[in-house]
């Protein structure tokens, strides 16, 4: 089997794609340009995060990184009320967890096309999972360690997320625990900064997600170890 190439960058005419797709969004439209996108989008999109998975293994030793996820461009509209068959980006992950995504952390997540998205860490938390985050962020020693990694992750640019982040503290817990920000969220991710104009289109892309990956990395494991 032949080795797959390195990351070289994402065409400059990659972008087209999607603005194509955004107005045609037809089935038929898409099976007749699906060699484009399998080009110009999946096939460097694996190729970069292969690469940042090689380049976070001192990051996560110990921790298996699963290999490269690229999600289906194709929605789910079963319950939306926006019918369009497809997505305008294409988003790929590197999972932390041998389970399912949803329960497993990102060391990355990576999301290209009309929106461009780059971060790491828990989406939403499982039930267990954030009974388990909420006794370990109220606990003073683990807790106070989580505060410390995320302050860091803040003052390198990034942002702290969730899928859902409650108005108040859960009841039960002390509405002026001095993590009380963090016990409102139902998850923990690490929104990156702003990929810099026209990056994705140079090798040096691999190297800028593997470094911000490399910063979010303790807060990541800090989870995968007392939460995951």
């Amino acid at each position: 089997m032949r080795a797959m190439a390195g990351f070289t960058g994402f065409s400059k005419s990659a972008p087209g794609f999607f603005h194509q797709l955004a107005v045609e969004m037809s089935r038929e439209w898409f099976h007749a340009n699906k060699q484009v996108y399998e080009q110009e989008w999946v096939a460097p999109m694996t190729a970069l995060l292969g690469e940042v998975r090689t380049k976070l293994a001192a990051p996560y030793r110990g921790v298996p990184l699963a290999e490269p996820k690229v999600f289906r461009i194709q929605r789910d509209v079963r319950f939306a009320k926006d019918k369009s068959p497809y997505k305008t980006t294409i988003g790929a992950l590197l999972s932390t967890g041998k389970g399912p995504v949803m329960e497993s952390g990102a060391a990355l997540y990576v999301q290209l096309g009309l929106e461009e998205y780059a971060g790491a860490g828990f989406y939403g938390f499982t039930p267990e999972q954030l009974a388990r985050w909420r006794k370990k962020v109220a606990a003073d020693k683990t807790g106070k360690e989580l505060a410390g990694l995320v302050a860091a992750a803040r003052k390198a640019g990034m942002t702290l997320d969730a899928h859902d982040v409650l108005a108040r503290v859960p009841r039960g817990l002390d509405p002026e625990h001095p993590r009380a920000e963090l016990l409102r969220h139902k998850g923990c991710v690490l929104g990156f900064p702003a990929i810099p104009r026209g990056l994705i289109h140079k090798p040096a892309f691999s190297a800028w997600l593997a470094d911000q990956a490399k910063r979010a990395a303790p807060v990541v494991r800090w989870v995968q170890k007392h939460v995951a």
